[in-house]
This record gives structure tokens, C-alpha cells and sequence, in this order.
């Protein structure tokens, strides 16, 4: 334990140092929520795939690796294509317009886009975000507490508690430039831990039979790449729910705003392979060491939810300290902390930036300059960590057999559904308008909650969408929306460039 808490203790401090340096650069709103559009592609690139993957990564798509077995690569091969459209079709172009707007935030980008004479749009992209937000960072608290329990032993309330100072107190200090690099530093660990464990748990285990031998004998259907049902549209939905959550790499803001803050679009050329090989090696080793702990922590018609936890999530627990010592099962708690964290810490400053700039200045105080606000948007990013940290202890207590990697879908899949769809009309249709836009925002974000509580329990349909999940159908429904919208009001005050 004096090992585990030392390796802690030097990873926290790391964190600091990061937002001390960090708080040098701290200027202006712009350097707070942007680092003043001047951050390299490696910083980018690694803080763009730590945010985007975040604690469901080590402990979500693990325990779903063990859980479903071959057909979770699906996930991979889903996540790698989103990425790949993302950083060589859409970041240039997002990029050149958000500068060509001075846009700070996402709402400021669609605000100037369709040269909007109203708060609408502004009003109803900045709210979406600071549900959701707030949603998606209490899961992210929630994993924290989570692996302080299964990792070290410690109380969850402590973990909760400690995980949420933690990063509350460098971002407080350093902003979005703390916030990149420290997630670029902390990309690194989770791209080395990931990519080394399995191979470690491999060369360690007894080889009498190969993975597929292994799985087979636990389970056939485990090794059934097209799914485990014996109902052919049940595995379709299934191979569809895991393969679409790459769809939210295609605009989601906590992504976006990452190509805002690029100091050029020859980084983003340079920063689309590092993230292309961090995402193809990290997911892959991912559902790998699930399949791995299935294989070895489980047996032929044993319940493996009994062995691995709920949804797996105890899976990287159990096999860091089955195949580390200790002193590499302390590096690794570190790097679970990394995962969560590297998503709270842009998710709390994207909240925040909506609160502070696109409410409060842009429409109740659009008097006030930049410079004015550094010191009330540090504030609102405590008060958005709060909330979001009282709702992670009442999922603790309401929802004790929640699963993990499904709730923080659910939040990433709100964001994404609601923003993603306007981002790629907005880049590639000029005849997108803005009511266009806010009919899309509308649609994905109600359609998130309609398929996610109405249509998942409708008698008989119901599985189907439980395995196909929100986002795809919610991504859909607003994209056909807001085209059906914009041909009905046209509008030709939309920049065309």
C-alpha cells in the first residue's frame, strides 16, 4: 500500500507542476479556454484521443472485451474509422472557419456560421453541453471512486473526493492549457500500459491453448465475431451499437475544440497518425486484456459478471495485480486515474466556457471584455465539478449495479447526437441553415433520451435498441432533420466558404 500511495503521490504532483507551468500562459478567456490557439500536434493529438476515450477505455472496454468477447473489436474497428474521417475530412476545415469567426467555444462557431441575429442557437448548444457535460463527468467521478475501491483498497466517497480534487486544482490554476498537457502526458501512460499489459498477461499464462481454444471452451459463442445471439437482426443491432460509438468522434466539442486550439492545420496532418496508431494499439489491447481475463479468471458456466464485476469493470483490477508487482500495479492505478481524469478536466472546461461565455457574456453581460472573465470562469468550473460530483455519489447509492461503460455512453452518446450531426451540415452543406441547426440539436438531444428510455423497453423491438443503443439512431434522426428543416426554411444568409 506505502508503494501504491508514493506512486500516487508523484503522479499528483506531476499534475500540479503541469498547472503551475500551465498558469503562466493564462492571460486571457482565450488562453484560458483555447491556450491561445498556439498548442503542437503531439500535445493535441494525445489530449484529443485521452478526452475522447477516457475511463471507459481501461475500465469499461476491458470488462466489455471479457464480456462479449471477439465481437467487442467491433469497437476498435468503429472508433478507428470516426477518428480517421474526423482528423483528414473535418478538422481543417473546422479549424479554418472557427479562426476565420475568432470562435472561442462551439456555440461561438455556429453562432457566426449562420450569422445568427438571436441567442437561439447560442442558448440551445450552450444548454445540451452543460447537461450532458455534467452527465458524462459524474460517470467519469464515478469510475474514479470505483477504481480508488477495486485499485487500493480505499473507500469509494474518499476516491470520489480525492479524484475530484485532484484535477479541480490544476485545471483551477491552469485552465485548457493545464488541462492539454496534462493530457498529453497522461496519453502517454495509457498508450504504454495498455499496449505493454496484454502482452505481459500473455507470456505469463500457461499456453496449453490458444486464446480461441481458451474462449471456446468457456463459451463458443464468445468467439462468434458477428455476435453471440442465435438471433441474426440481435447481432446486427449489436455489431451496429458497438461499431457507431466511433460516431462521436465526428464533431463531439470536447474533441473539437482541440482542433480550435491547434496552432496550424500542418499539425493536424502531423497529429491525425499519432492519433490513428494511439487509438488502433489502446482500444485493441483493451479488448484483448478483457478477452484475456475471461480466459483466465472464468470458467465454462461460470457467471462471469460473479468473478469480473459488474459489466466486467473489475477486470483490470484483477489481472494488474494477478501478473504485476506492485510497484507496476501502482503505475497502473495511476494510469486508470489518467484516463478518467484526461476527460474530466476538458469536459469541466468546455461546461464551463458555455456558462461563462455563451451565457453570461454574450447575453447578459456582453459588455464585459475577455480579459474581465478569467477569474468568474474559474469559478464556474468549481461549481459545474460539484454538481457533477453530488449526481456521481447519488448513482453510487440509487444505482448500485449500474454498469459502467453504458452510463458513460449514454452522456458521450448526448453530446455527440446533439453536436456532431450540426458540425458535418454545417462543414459540408451550404444550403444548412439555422433553423436547420437548432431542429438537429433539438432532435439529437430528446431522441438520446426517447430511444434510451421509451423505445429500449417497448415490448418486443425493445432488445434491439438496447443493443443498438442511442447514438446511432439519435445521430441519424437529426441529421435527416435538420435536412428536412433547412429545405422548408431556406436561408441564403449562411457563409459559404
Amino acid at each position: 500500500m506505502i508503494i501504491k500511495i508514493t506512486v500516487l503521490a508523484i503522479y499528483v504532483a506531476i499534475l500540479f507542476l503541469i498547472g503551475i507551468l500551465a498558469s503562466r500562459r493564462v492571460k486571457s478567456m482565450s488562453d484560458y479556454y483555447l491556450g491561445g490557439k498556439k498548442m503542437g500536434f503531439l500535445a493535441v493529438a494525445f489530449s484529443a484521443r485521452a478526452t475522447g476515450e477516457s475511463g471507459w477505455l481501461l475500465i469499461g472496454l476491458t470488462g466489455m472485451g471479457a464480456i462479449a468477447g471477439y465481437s467487442g473489436y467491433w469497437v476498435v474497428a468503429g472508433e478507428l474509422l470516426g477518428v480517421f474521417i474526423s482528423w483528414q475530412f473535418m478538422a481543417k476545415r473546422f479549424k479554418r472557419r472557427s479562426d476565420d469567426y475568432k470562435a472561442i467555444t462551439i456555440p461561438d462557431y455556429l453562432q457566426s456560421h449562420f450569422k445568427s441575429s438571436t441567442n437561439t442557437l447560442r442558448i440551445i448548444s450552450a444548454s445540451v453541453l452543460v447537461v450532458f457535460v455534467v452527465i458524462y463527468v459524474a460517470s467519469q467521478m464515478d469510475v474514479t471512486g470505483i477504481a480508488f475501491e477495486s485499485m487500493l483498497g480505499i473507500d469509494y466517497r474518499i476516491g470520489v473526493l480525492v479524484g475530484f480534487s485532484i484535477v479541480l486544482i490544476y485545471i483551477f490554476i491552469g485552465g485548457f492549457v493545464a488541462a492539454v498537457w496534462s493530457d498529453m502526458f497522461q496519453g502517454i501512460l495509457m498508450f504504454i500500459g495498455l499496449v505493454l499489459l496484454p502482452i505481459v498477461v500473455w507470456f505469463s499464462m500457461d499456453h496449453g491453448t490458444g486464446i480461441t481454444e481458451g474462449l471456446n471452451a468457456i463459451d463458443p459463442t464468445l468467439t462468434q465475431i458477428m455476435g453471440r445471439s442465435d438471433d441474426g437482426w440481435l447481432n446486427l443491432f449489436t455489431i451496429l451499437g458497438f461499431s457507431m460509438i466511433g460516431l462521436g468522434f465526428l464533431g463531439s466539442p470536447q474533441v473539437y475544440v482541440r482542433f480550435m486550439s491547434i496552432k496550424s492545420e500542418n499539425e493536424i496532418d502531423k497529429g491525425k497518425w499519432v492519433a490513428l496508431l494511439f487509438t488502433l494499439l489502446t482500444d485493441a489491447a483493451a479488448v484483448t486484456i478483457g478477452i484475456l481475463a475471461r480466459i483466465y479468471f472464468t470458467s465454462e458456466g461460470q457467471d462471469p459478471e460473479a468473478v469480473l464485476g459488474t459489466g466486467g469493470e473489475d477486470v483490470l483490477s484483477l489481472i494488474t495485480n494477478e501478473f504485476l508487482p506492485t510497484i507496476l500495479v501502482a503505475i497502473f492505478i495511476a494510469i486508470v486515474l489518467s484516463a478518467i481524469m484526461s476527460t474530466i478536466d476538458s469536459l469541466l472546461i468546455l461546461a464551463s466556457s458555455a456558462i461563462t461565455r455563451d451565457f453570461y457574456q454574450k447575453i447578459l453581460r456582453p459588455d464585459l471584455k475577455d480579459e474581465d472573465l478569467t477569474n468568474f470562469s474559474r469559478l464556474v468550473t468549481v461549481g459545474m465539478a460539484l454538481v457533477a460530483l453530488c449526481i456521481a455519489v447519488l448513482l453510487y447509492y440509487l444505482y448500485p449495479d449500474r454498469q459502467i461503460f453504458w452510463i458513460m455512453i449514454f452522456g458521450w452518446s448526448g453530446i455527440a447526437a446533439t453536436f456532431c450531426p450540426v458540425i458535418i451540415l454545417s462543414l459540408f452543406w451550404k444550403g444548412y441553415t439555422e433553423k436547420g441547426a437548432i431542429a438537429s440539436m433539438i432532435s439529437g438531444f430528446a431522441s438520446v433520451i426517447i430511444f434510451k428510455f421509451v423505445f429500449s423497453n417497448m415490448e418486443g423491438i425493445g432488445k434491439y435498441f438496447v443493443e443498438l443503443d442511442v447514438l446511432a439512431p439519435s445521430f441519424a434522426l437529426a441529421m435527416v432533420v435538420g435536412y428536412i428543416v433547412s429545405k422548408m426554411f431556406p436561408n441564403k444568409n449562411i457563409k459559404n466558404s
